[in-house]
Parts: C-alpha cells; structure tokens; sequence
C-alpha cells in the first residue's frame, strides 16, 4: 500500500461501496474499502470508501454528481468515448473555434462533434428573437423563397456543414489545425435547448464556443446562446472570441482563476489542471469581495493560495483582491497590465429565475470582456 495517508470519503453499504469504488478507479483514483465495524466483521456497519489525500479533488468531483450511484452509470461511462462539441454556424468565428477544439482534442484523444441548429426564418424574420454568438442561421427573403421552393431547409443545412466539413479538411492539409476524428449533427429547435439537449444526452467533457466581440454582445444580451449555456450546461465550456490571445493552446500563459472561497474551488483547478495537463500556467487567484465582507474572505483566500501550491506544483500562483464597487474595471485594469490569456470561472448552476435577476458572474464576463473564458459547473 502506497505510504500516502489515507481518507475516508464515503460510507456505504457493500453494494453501493462497490459500485463507487469500480466508478473511482474507472478515473484513475486507487480505492481501498474497509468494514466499519473492525472488531465484529462478520456484523457490517458499513463499508469505509478510502482514497489517497492527493486524489480527493477529482474523488469529490465524481461524488458531486449522483448520478454516479446509478447501476447504468458505470456501464456508460465504459461505452462512451470523450468528445468535444463545437455548436457551429457555417462562419469563420466558428472555423477559430474548431481549430481551438481541434488542438485539445489531440491533447485528450477526443472526438470532435460539429453541431448546428436551424430555425424556420419565418419564424425568426417575424420574431425579435436574437439568436446568438455561434448559431445564427442569416437568410434574405430570397433564399427563403428558393428554400420553399427548392428543397428543405434541413437539406440546405446538410449542404453548408458539407462544405464547412470540406474547409475545415483544407485546413488540416495546409497544416492551419490538427487533425481530428470528426462528425456531425443537425437539429431543429432553439441553439441553446438543442445544445443542452444534446449535452444532457451525450455528456460531452468540453464545450467550444465561438463568442462576438464585447461591444457587438452589448446589443443582444438577452439573446446571446453562450450565456445561456454558460449558465445551464452540466459541462466545461471555453468560449472563443473574434481575436483570441494565442495561436495555440499550449501558449497560454496568464490565467486569472475568479475564486469563490467555498469548496468548489477545488474541484474546478482539479478540472483546469486535467484540461491542460502539460501546459505551466501562472494563475492569479481573484478574490471576489461580497457586501458582507467588502475586502474579500483573506483566511480563504490564503488557505486556497496554500493549497494550490501544494498541491498544484507545475502551475506558479499569487492573489488579487478587487474591490466591491468597481471589479470590473479594476479587472480591465490587471489585464493590460499582465496581459492575461485565460479567465477561469466556476460556475454555479441557477435555474431561468435566478439567471434573469442574479446572472453568473461567467455570464457578466462574456459580455464584458473579449478574453477567452473557461466556465467549468460546479
């Protein structure tokens, strides 16, 4: 046994211990199980799940999620491969976000699934419905009269992601993206219900979206499809915007994690780490001030500060603390100064009452700022 202290994260029943430990070890934690009662064995009490010490960020990450204890949990996890999901609107934006896709998918051996969604533009033409970032289907009154005429409007969609298929190839000819098992999807309904649909369904690790500039966000808040999967997707999403700050993903640098001093911080630099595994990033922890503590949680803050460079020892960390009545300028502010590459963010997930009166601060970042974000759900 592994000299490593061990520690107790559950305590179940025989069935339920094993079944969670074949779901941790599936991950890559190593499980050893213990009968509660020691001095009568024969008489359970129960079954002790223990981990190692260093593995309990990812360990508590895959508890966090019940539906783990779920007989066909197992079994899925086994059949299903990784796949990173692209939502795609035939435009160069995202051609950008495939290439970013693209390159982490090498990294983690995933597939890539491009994901369209269509609306019936009469539908759209007599609505003020804005669709958003990366799934806007434009059409004059034109080619709605040849769709009518001519064929299906599912039909002309297959016809683009055939051809935007075709660019993305050239791409990884002239050597511009690397190349990556790839497949297709198109689907009728709203971009943000589809996309969360599909994700409900298929349970991607990583969601690649392309995003407007901040000054063109201003003017369709309320319709934008990447704040409203930010804020209700179960999976990471990386949002790309028109100008991203590195060619490459192993170029990122400068990453400011926005933490939220509760025990989510861990489990989200647990995701950030197995996201980019190989790559040195020097984070800046953001202490985000509230009204009850106008100057920031400093004994969290600190005890975060401590454990991550305990733990987290390929990455560099220092804190910021911003003030309560102008964070976001001051955010403004250390970024022209340090030039950072990545914001980090946990996001906590709200239902469609909460997003309307207290949006996430990922969903107040989008549209606030053009540096590339990763939303990971807590």
């Amino acid at each position: 046994m592994n000299s490593e202290r061990l520690i107790t994260i559950a305590i179940h029943t025989y069935e339920k211990a094993h079944e969670l430990k074949n779901i941790l070890e599936y991950e890559g934690v190593k499980v050893w199980l213990q009968n509660v009662n020691l001095t009568n064995p024969v008489i359970s009490a129960g079954i002790r799940v223990r981990i190692q010490e260093s593995d309990l960020p990812l360990a508590l990450r895959l508890i966090e999620n019940i539906e783990i204890f779920a007989p066909s949990a197992l079994k899925a996890a086994e059949q299903e491969e990784r796949e990173i999901l692209v939502p795609v609107d035939f435009s160069q934006a995202s051609e950008r976000a495939c290439v970013i896709a693209f390159q982490l998918s090498v990294v983690h051996k995933a597939k890539i699934k491009l994901l369209h969604s269509f609306l019936d533009p009469v539908m759209v033409n007599g609505s003020s419905l804005q669709l958003s970032d990366a799934m806007t289907f434009d059409s004059t009154t034109d080619e709605v009269e040849q769709v009518e005429e001519d064929m299906e409007l599912s039909n002309i969609c297959k016809k683009q992601m055939k051809e935007f298929e075709g660019r993305l190839r050239e791409k990884i000819k002239d050597g511009i993206m690397p190349a990556a098992v790839f497949s297709s999807e198109i689907a009728e309904g709203l971009p943000e219900e589809v996309i969360n649909d599909y994700v409900a369904t298929h349970h991607p690790m990583l969601i690649v979206m392309a995003t407007r500039s901040s000054d063109k966000q201003s003017r369709a808040m309320l319709g934008s499809v990447t704040a409203e999967v930010l804020d209700s997707s179960r999976s990471c999403v990386f949002t790309v915007p028109e100008r991203p700050r590195f060619k490459q993903v192993d170029q990122i640098r400068e990453v400011m994690y926005f933490a939220s001093s509760k025990q989510q911080d861990i489990l989200a630099l647990d995701a950030l780490r197995r996201l980019m595994p190989e790559t040195s990033l020097a984070v800046t922890l953001v202490s985000l001030p509230t009204r009850k503590r106008p100057e920031g949680d400093k004994d969290a803050i600190a005890a975060l500060l401590e454990y991550c460079r305990k733990n987290y020892g390929a990455y560099t960390f220092k804190t910021i603390t911003l003030s309560l009545s102008n964070e976001l300028e001051e955010i403004d502010g250390f970024d022209s100064a340090n030039k950072i590459d990545m914001m980090v963010v946990p996001t906590p997930r709200k239902n469609i009452f909460a997003r309307l009166f207290n949006p996430t601060l990922a969903h107040k970042l989008l549209f606030r700022s053009d540096i590339p974000m990763l939303s990971i759900p807590v």
